[in-house]
């Protein structure tokens, strides 16, 4: 239905399309949309995307994100609630460093957030960690430009290109912390993903490869030349997937062990590297 025959005239409107539409919290979503809207033809408009299936967060223009929003474009992954728990690890970490080293000389922590999409968990990770040295790498120009905005104010640096072959060789043996949520959706249950995700983000930042671990695969092979002795990885994964995650990442030398959040209904593997001789 075009937008200028759409003119939703209440909240209760609204919430009728968006649970005619199956948004299960269609109010919240609702609220949103109205509080966005400058006009009403633009929140017409709005809600006729998000009724046609849209990501919410693509909708908005933005996504909630560990108490931050994080600007987003269309087609850019969306954030995802569970890998916050990437962030949460990955401070616990940073935090424990400082304890036990103190700040007073050290040099900032140089963190990594790898496959990054919108930057939300190198944002994330240095909004409660003010100080690091924070580097962010994608592929995808649409998901770059998101995350210069986004890593900009938290004093972050973008790197375009494939894995560690986008980072400045100067960093090689200085990474702290390796923070990645890389494709691991398996090739053949993409079409089995919800409308949201299957249809309007793309297919690259979903395809983990036929059993969804080939990236995995690679940034084990590739990353403990990068990590600082000591330095660690914090790759999210599958409930399902995390034994194999774990196995592919210790067959590298890296020390391993699954962490589970039923809070955030998300599974991480983390990854330590021989410490200092």
């Amino acid at each position: 239905m075009p937008a200028s025959e759409s003119r939703p005239a209440s909240l209760d409107d609204i919430c009728a399309r968006l649970r005619s539409a199956g948004c299960v919290f269609a109010e919240e979503e609702a609220q949103l949309l109205l509080s966005a809207a400058s006009s009403a033809a633009e929140l017409a408009s709005s809600v006729d995307r998000r009724v046609a299936g849209y990501p919410l967060e693509h909708v908005l223009g933005w996504a909630s994100f560990s108490g931050l929003r994080i600007e987003l474009d269309a087609g850019v992954f969306v954030p995802r609630v569970r890998t916050e728990l990437v962030v949460n690890e990955a401070v616990a970490l940073l935090q424990a460093d400082r304890a036990l080293a103190g700040c007073e000389g050290e040099s900032p922590a140089v963190v990594v957030d790898l496959c990054c999409g919108s930057g939300a968990v190198g944002t994330a990770i240095a909004a409660r960690i003010p100080g690091i040295e924070l580097h962010a790498t994608d592929v995808d120009p649409a998901a770059l430009d998101c995350a210069r905005r986004n890593l900009s104010p938290v004093g972050g640096t973008v790197h375009a290109g494939d894995l560690f072959d986008a980072l400045p060789a100067a960093l090689r043996g200085k990474i702290r912390v390796l923070a990645v949520n890389a494709p691991y959706v398996p090739t053949g249950a993409i079409n089995t993903m919800p409308q949201e995700a299957r249809l309007y983000e793309k297919r690259a930042s979903l395809d983990g490869g036929p059993d969804g671990l080939d990236f995995h695969r690679r940034i084990a092979a590739g990353a403990p030349e990068w990590l600082l002795p000591g330095g660690s990885i914090i790759i999210e994964t599958s409930q399902s997937q995390a034994a194999q995650t774990a196995d592919i990442m210790a067959g590298t030398g890296l020390a391993v062990r699954i962490v589970r959040s039923d809070e955030l209904d998300g599974t991480v593997v983390v990854c330590h590297g021989r410490p200092p001789a």
